[in-house]
């Protein structure tokens, strides 16, 4: 059984708990266990937790989901490079898959509600990592 991480931000938490539901779901299907949920403030804040998650023995993958919408600057796009780039390298850095469940940027409220089943596409792509690399 493969044992996950869970790392969900909690900014546009309308969206980021369905994604979570979805992410628990997807587990349940592929007879995986999320082993520990850590809730974050934002997608930014997740590499730190992804880490720690990444670091324990008992963590086959660490699965990532968060909602980042457009507002009136580019900001969202900073906040989306800077996740996806720090994710990578604990993915790399750890020797252990992080998948990138982080909708956005360039999406609107309505956008980003459609896309929920990065939930659960975070979880599968994790689950296919740890298994493919075993």
């Amino acid at each position: 059984m493969v044992s996950l991480g869970l790392v969900v931000a909690r900014f546009n938490s309308s969206v980021t708990e369905q994604m979570e539901e979805a992410a628990h779901e997807a587990a349940a299907e592929r007879d995986a266990e999320v082993a520990e949920t850590v809730h974050v403030p934002g997608a930014y804040d997740s590499p730190l937790a992804a880490d720690r998650l990444a670091r324990r023995d008992d963590i086959d993958a660490v699965a990532v989901v968060g909602a980042i919408v457009t507002g009136d600057t580019d900001h969202d796009r900073v906040i989306a490079d800077a996740t996806a780039t720090s994710l990578t390298e604990v993915s790399l850095d750890r020797d252990k898959p992080v998948t990138f469940g982080v909708s956005g940027p360039g999406m609107s409220g309505a956008e980003a509600r459609e896309r929920i089943s990065k939930g659960a596409e975070a979880v599968y792509a994790a689950t296919e990592l740890v298994e493919a690399l075993a």
